[in-house]
């Protein structure tokens, strides 16, 4: 037992000499900006900035240039409306323009269209920045609970150290039975068993914060305490939620995309307008026969030359219910969408309601466990010096110690509590 505690400890030890300690802003800084999910965003913000110049892009006109060359080799029809084996040689090109003079307003409510899109996707980035936050809050105060814990744990395994030598001594000295003396060492060993899990929950815990930065080696990388807050946030509830909903980036999200919804059936209605294009284009070609005297390549490209330029109009009367089955595409998209902004506006209301009230419960339960921890660790000293007298038993003993233990647990986990409901509060309070 006495390794298994020697060999955590200098685990521990090696640990902490060459660890890199990080505060709680670097590692949110330091996720924002290598987090994959963060990044996926992010990327879609460029995806959606692409969309918007693709839209702009439809005010341009077109240009374009073509040629071709054929030959027919065989029988073929002549200009006396016979047939006779010739070859032919067929040589044309030619360039054409068009230019969208009205387009039924489908460009301008593109982009409209995607600039609303855009200004959806971005607030969405900004909501994965939100989340990532308060992730990495939540697992940096519990690897700061579990190390805690692991410093009670080493307490504990220090009295039962002390306990066992002690009884130890006492069987040499035969004052006591040898079960007294087996019954210290059980405990020892227990001990000993929840010191080595706490320890290795401190490492899961930073297996966890570590994977929420995306860091792949964990061996130098530890974590600094927190200030101690002890006290709940001034605003009542629906303070914090009237600020979350203005500066919420999942709300605003939502926001934005029952924008972008109502864009996007103004864009789907465009299918009922006409439009009108102008057109222009020029070319020549090159016409050869076989075994007939044939104008030159230079006398047929300039004979043959042509140009042309006109307007289209292109008025839509049935296209086969298309524009109509869009159109309520759309104003389904829009009710999702204003479905999932209801949503997300009861979530955040639910959330911060459960971060105020797990906050003030914490609070009460953190000032009653102190009292509870204090009485509890006099009335162990009282305890064990009772039975360093010989007046109680080993198993009221342990009993004593056991309950100081839980009341030490009971307040390290309600000042955790109350630190990280307090942190979700001002977070959801603040804008970012």
């Amino acid at each position: 037992m006495k390794h298994l505690l020697l060999s955590s400890a200098l685990i521990a030890g090696s640990m902490t000499a060459v660890a890199e300690t990080w505060d709680l802003d670097k590692c949110i800084n330091y996720a924002i900006e290598h987090n994959i999910s963060v990044k996926s965003r992010q990327n879609d913000v460029a995806s959606s900035q692409q969309s918007v110049t693709d839209a702009k892009s439809r005010y341009l006109p077109t240009l374009s240039a073509n040629a071709g060359q054929s030959w027919n080799i065989g029988r073929g029809l002549t200009a006396e409306n016979t047939y006779a084996d010739r070859n032919t040689s067929n040589f044309q090109w030619g360039a054409s323009f068009n230019l969208p003079v009205f387009s039924g307003l489908s460009t301008t409510r593109q982009v409209a269209y995607a600039k609303a899109n855009l200004a959806t996707v971005t607030e969405q980035y900004e909501a994965a920045k939100e989340d990532i936050s308060i992730n990495v809050i939540t697992a940096y105060l519990q690897v700061l609970y579990c190390k805690e814990l692991n410093e009670v744990a080493k307490g504990q395994v220090e009295l039962s150290e002390h306990e066992f030598t002690r009884r130890e001594a006492l069987l040499e000295a035969g004052k006591i039975p040898e079960i007294d003396m087996l019954e210290a060492k059980s405990q020892l060993a227990q001990d000993e068993l929840n010191m080595t899990q706490t320890a290795n929950d401190i490492r899961l815990a930073l297996v966890d914060l570590a994977q929420l930065l995306e860091l792949d080696d964990i061996e130098s990388f530890d974590v600094v305490p927190l200030d101690a807050e002890s006290s709940l946030l001034t605003m009542t509830p629906d303070d914090i939620f009237d600020a979350a909903m203005q500066h919420n980036h999942t709300i605003l999200a939502a926001r934005n995309n029952i924008i972008a919804s109502e864009k996007n059936i103004s864009l789907a209605k465009t299918g009922y307008i006409p439009t009108v294009n102008f057109n222009a284009g020029l070319g020549s070609s090159y016409y050869k026969i076989s075994g007939i005297p044939n104008d030159s390549f230079g006398k047929q490209m300039k004979n043959n030359y042509s140009t042309y330029f006109g307007f289209s109009l292109n008025i839509p009367i049935f296209d086969a219910l298309n524009t109509r089955n869009s159109v309520n595409r759309a104003k389904v998209q829009n009710i999702n969408a204003r479905l999932q902004y209801d949503d997300a506006r009861q979530r955040l209301f639910k959330t911060i309601r459960q971060a105020y009230y797990q906050a003030d419960g914490a609070q009460q339960k953190l000032k009653a466990s102190e009292v509870a921890e204090d009485a509890a660790n006099k009335a162990f000293e009282a305890m064990r010096e009772k039975y360093n007298l010989g007046r109680a038993t080993p198993t009221e003993y342990e009993q004593s110690k056991t309950k100081a233990l839980r009341t030490t647990a009971e307040r390290i986990q309600a000042g955790y509590e109350l630190i990280l409901r307090n942190r979700l509060l001002e977070f959801y309070a603040t804008p970012h």
